[in-house]
């Protein structure tokens, strides 16, 4: 395996503690999780103030919440951050969880032109890996860059749409990228996430694949944003490929998203605006001395943040515990891997690092879905911990 360490200078944003950072931490003498806030003296537990994140994200004013409350503290977040790689616990200590609890996990799919083409492509290809080159180059000389800059929904997103249609090129993905809907799906399972420090799961039997780095904003049921964090909505190309109606056995299975490492909620140090304007950086290094480098620019999303939780929740659609967003990607790794022209691929034991220079760093490795830890702690159990406890 490839070294994952976590410590404070890798893990919190640029400006350390500066901002309102808020996370979940594991407390073994609690049997269950906590809600912590991530301040320059410690971690401390602010559970007696709002027991759940779902309870914080839909205070009036989260971050004056967070500010005021003066919490236990459960220890150094060096040491938090040290017991948080899954290889090295010791499970009588703390360690950090994904940093959200009852809210659903949403997704927004093809919200970035790269992104787009390479979903075109992976349906071209029939999600054969040794086919992608010889898509990619059908499909941009069809568009031209014709996608760039192009508003979804506009007299010529329409006019892009008939076009290809003459060509036998239009694609379910197309309507969506450049459609008037956007596609919102669900990514996975309230709880299911898994955090920083933690596998990442993949399908065995998938051959094609690849991390996806996004922006992830925390919303509460009023369809407010409070927040935002950095997730990977990991991505089984070959699976989605062969049929866009496998989206769920490509996107939603054991470990197979991760969230954090924490929340960084809007308050003077960060706006809905610095999450517009975030560039997010990916780092993979395997065990086989591969190593690849991308990024995406929030900034060259094709639908702004706020009008993708529109089409996620309102008059049409509640959320009464709240939503955390998955922004979308522009990054669809087409380095070869393991021969010409099959593109990149996980191996096991990869490391991937997904940074943001306001939200910190995201640090998982690369496991296959029925090798990572089971998925056992849900809403019932965290009910009834939190019962135990006294906090409802």
């Amino acid at each position: 395996m490839a070294s994952l360490r976590l410590d404070p200078a890798a893990v919190l944003p640029a400006d350390g503690t500066q901002g309102t950072l808020v996370g979940r931490v594991w407390r073994p003498e609690r049997e269950g999780p906590s809600v912590a806030a991530i301040r320059a003296d410690g971690v401390f537990d602010i559970s007696a103030d709002c027991a759940t994140m779902r309870d914080l994200c839909e205070a009036d004013d989260p971050a004056a919440l967070v500010a005021k409350a003066q919490g236990e503290r459960i220890g150094v977040l060096a040491a938090i951050l040290a017991n948080t790689v899954e290889a090295n616990r010791d499970a009588s200590k703390p360690w950090l969880l994904a940093p959200i609890d009852l809210q659903a996990i949403k997704a927004a799919g093809v919200t970035f032109a790269i992104s787009l083409l390479e979903r075109v492509i992976e349906e071209q290809a029939r999600g054969a890996p040794e086919r992608a080159a010889a898509a990619r180059a059908e499909v941009e000389a069809a568009l031209g860059g014709a996608i760039e800059g192009l508003k979804p929904g506009s007299p010529k997103a329409m006019e892009l749409k008939k076009l290809l249609q003459a060509k036998g090129l239009w694609s379910q993905y197309l309507e969506v990228g450049i459609g008037p809907d956007a596609e919102i799906f669900t990514k996975a399972q309230p709880m299911s996430a898994v955090g920083a420090g933690a596998s990442i799961g993949i399908l065995a039997a998938s051959h094609w694949n690849n991390p996806e780095p996004e922006v992830v904003v925390v919303v509460s049921a009023t369809g407010a944003i409070v927040g935002a964090t950095l997730g990977n909505d990991v991505n089984l190309r070959d699976v989605e490929g062969r049929s866009a109606l496998l989206l769920s056995k490509a996107k939603d299975n054991n470990a197979s998203t991760s969230i954090g490492p924490f929340i960084r909620l809007f308050d003077k140090t960060f706006t809905l605006d610095d999450v517009r304007d975030a560039d997010v950086r990916l780092t993979v290094e395997g065990t086989d001395g591969f190593r690849l480098d991308g990024s995406s620019h929030v900034a060259k999303i094709s639908r702004d943040p706020a009008d993708l939780v529109g089409q996620m929740l309102g008059r049409h659609h509640q959320y009464p515990d709240g939503a955390v967003l998955f922004l979308g990607t522009m990054f669809a790794p087409i380095k070869d891997r393991d021969a010409p022209g099959q593109g990149f691929t996980h191996h096991e034991g990869d490391v991937v690092t997904i940074a943001s220079e306001k939200l910190g760093a995201l640090v998982n490795v690369v496991t296959t879905s029925d090798k990572a830890p089971p998925w056992t702690f849900g809403p019932g159990a965290l009910m009834r911990n939190l019962a135990k406890r006294g906090l409802l």
